[in-house]
């Protein structure tokens, strides 16, 4: 179902996946007088916790998918794994944001990769791998070190490994199970960076700020804006993310990370990924900016006005991953601290269990 539609307060909005994210849109949606529907088939899910109502079923179940979406308004997500058949059997009944075209193409890096390069946008050489033997030919075309990714259902770290000089190619592939794979060329950047982007249906785009982030262990530490990037960069990493989501037809807010690289003492900007959902780098706007990136989502994607994007001041986001969370009193006694716990019942290492926002002057 694609004729668009405008959200009045009180509508619901149907939510697929109840983790972090997904508490934090349905948080964002009460303000604006709109409810939320959580779908996911986890026990205790933390986005239960705010929910207005809540079905835990498996994403194949289409009775109960079909349930859902008689129940609700319109259908985001808050995560990029959700099965693509998912999205379109929902599209059949309710409108769905961001579409299964997105979902489909940033859910698999091959595709992905090949899309952004369609654009003509810089992305680290890339070949697809299915076997040793493709392995080996990739590494012969692209070099070493470079990195081996799962084609699908990877994050924080997970499905990848580098292969350096020396390493055994079949080890490296059986290192992520054999799955289908894209290898790409190491990237010797500076900085990891990216773009918090929203888009209506009707066209209308606005970013935010490039932001700055710090990865420890391949999960994302700390985000700062404004981020040591030149206005150049500033502007063509907005631009990007804006062909982006043209080219996508996309709905919602969605980011885009980048590698910043220097090239005779010129910054620029290479694409590492797309994320079709809210995103961990833009927790910052929570306090740090005139509109969340989780409000903007929900008026995006309700067909309202996009709010504005300016930042309060200068924005730092840690990220509290395992037992950190347990500091949680000390951040309180911190003047000017924000605390946000995900409700997660249980700490385990690696595991994103809130975050913290701090404000400075400029």
């Amino acid at each position: 179902m694609s004729t668009p539609r405008t959200l009045k307060p009180g509508d619901t909005i149907g939510i697929l996946g109840g983790g972090q994210l997904a508490r934090m849109i349905a948080l964002a949606a009460a303000p604006l007088g709109l409810k939320a529907h959580i779908y996911a088939p986890e026990e205790g899910s933390p986005a239960f916790q705010v929910a207005d109502a809540v079905t835990r079923a498996a994403y194949d179940d289409l009775g109960a998918l079909e349930r859902f979406a008689k129940s609700v308004d319109v259908v985001t997500y808050e995560f990029e794994n959700v099965p693509v058949y998912t999205a379109e059997f929902l599209a059949g009944h309710v409108p769905v944001h961001p579409g299964a075209k997105a979902l489909g193409i940033t859910q698999d890096r091959l595709e992905e990769k090949n899309f952004v390069s369609r654009l003509g946008i810089e992305t680290a050489p890339f070949a697809p791998v299915n076997s040793v033997e493709e392995l080996e030919e990739a590494l012969a075309a692209i070099g070493r070190p470079a990195v081996l990714k799962t084609r699908r259902f990877g994050y924080d770290g997970k499905g990848q490994t580098i292969i350096r000089e020396g390493d055994d190619p079949a080890a490296a592939f059986a290192a992520i199970g054999h799955h289908p794979a894209i290898l790409e060329g190491f990237v010797p950047f500076e900085r990891e960076v990216s773009v918090v982007a929203a888009r209506t249906e009707d066209g209308r785009f606005n970013a935010y700020e490039v932001t700055e982030n710090e990865h420890r262990h391949h999960i994302l530490f700390r985000s700062t804006v404004p981020a040591d990037v030149s206005p150049a960069v500033e502007a063509v990493s907005r631009e990007i993310a804006r062909r982006l989501g043209e080219a996508l037809g996309y709905v919602g807010v969605f980011a885009v990370e980048l590698f910043l690289v220097v090239v005779d003492g010129a910054q620029g900007v290479i694409v590492n990924e797309i994320a079709p959902r809210v995103h961990n780098s833009g927790h910052w706007t929570l306090d740090g900016a005139v509109t969340s990136q989780f409000e903007q989502h929900v008026r995006a994607i309700a067909g309202w006005p996009l709010g504005a994007v300016e930042r309060l001041g200068r924005v730092e986001m840690t990220n509290l991953i395992g037992d950190e969370a347990d500091d949680w009193l000390a951040v309180l006694e911190e003047p000017g601290a924000h605390l946000h716990l995900y409700g997660k019942a249980e700490a385990r290492p690696g595991r994103k269990m809130g975050h913290v926002t701090r404000i400075f002057e400029e």
